[in-house]
């Protein structure tokens, strides 16, 4: 009787391993906690930068990204398709500063007014595109209505402003597009010798 006792014992506490160590590799495509260095350079952004708060929905942040073309994207939950470097998540919030550029190509679009600012609605309402001030928010993200929910209450993290409060309207196209990329201007040249 002991021994079986101690051998269900042993086996529960080797299955109960497995799966803490199953679980731990089957985090590939799940993101890990954003550091404050991250937010904090949204916060010292030139320009608006929106978001949704620490979460939204159930959904916290996952990723805050700052790329090349000047844009922030703020990622809110896990990995719906993809992996490492293909992540589809179920919300993304991008903040570019390139006004004069509204996405979508010859993507079927509708247009709709949300928080008083026209809006580009793509992908059945999953993409939304808000021309607001001197920037442009893309919203993406896996349902038409949490697409709808975050253009209500998105606010800059860096600028004062209110959920559901209007937005700017959108301002003259800044420049921002005709201005090389800081990676596109060279160094300066210095004399050999």
């Amino acid at each position: 009787m002991l021994h079986s006792h101690r051998t269900r014992l042993t086996a529960l506490v080797l299955a109960g391993l497995c799966a803490a160590m199953i679980s731990a590799c089957s985090n590939t495509v799940q993101q890990q906690p954003v550091s404050h260095s991250l937010l904090e350079d949204l916060i010292v952004s030139p320009f608006p930068v929106y978001w949704l708060g620490g979460s939204f929905h159930g959904l916290s942040i996952s990723e805050a990204t700052h790329d090349y073309s000047g844009a922030f994207s703020v990622v809110y939950g896990n990995c719906l398709q993809g992996g490492e470097g293909a992540c589809v998540p179920p919300l993304r919030v991008v903040s570019s500063p390139d006004n004069s550029f509204l996405p979508g190509g010859n993507t079927p679009t509708r247009s709709q007014s949300i928080r008083g600012v026209q809006t580009l609605l793509a992908q059945s309402g999953k993409t939304i595109v808000i021309a607001t001030g001197g920037v442009v928010v893309d919203i993406y993200a896996d349902s038409p209505p949490l697409a709808r929910a975050a253009a209500q209450v998105m606010v800059p993290i860096n600028v004062p402003g209110a959920s559901e409060a209007a937005l700017p309207v959108r301002l003259p196209n800044t420049g921002f597009a005709s201005e090389p990329l800081p990676r596109q201007v060279p160094n300066p040249l210095r004399r050999l010798g």
